[in-house]
């Protein structure tokens, strides 16, 4: 499935500011159908409401886990403010991707 417009906008902001040599953006709005989040809105297939997002950049290295998480938040804070009600981050150094094997 193509990215929706948000995932898209996320993808570009996080691309063009960490440049990632892998970034997994996966929408995971179907497993929050019914849930009712600020707004109003119902999580739904294509939502773009839940993220889950697996990052890794040498922009990392040096930073822990929760100076990383800070780092992508700001990076999309106009998102998290609005659309998105939910974003899993996994952030990692390409050194730490490679020792997990």
């Amino acid at each position: 499935m193509p990215d929706g417009p948000i995932a898209a906008k996320i993808r570009e902001k996080l691309t063009a500011a960490l440049q990632p040599t892998r970034l997994e953006l996966d929408d995971d709005s179907w497993r929050h159908a019914g849930h009712h989040h600020e707004g109003g809105m119902d999580a739904k297939p294509g939502g773009e409401s839940h993220f889950n997002l697996v990052i890794v950049s040498a922009e990392f290295e040096g930073q822990g886990r929760v100076q990383r998480q800070r780092t992508v938040n700001g990076l999309l804070r106009d998102e998290l403010a609005g659309p998105v009600h939910a974003l899993s981050i996994k952030a990692l150094t390409p050194s730490e991707l490679e020792a997990q094997g």
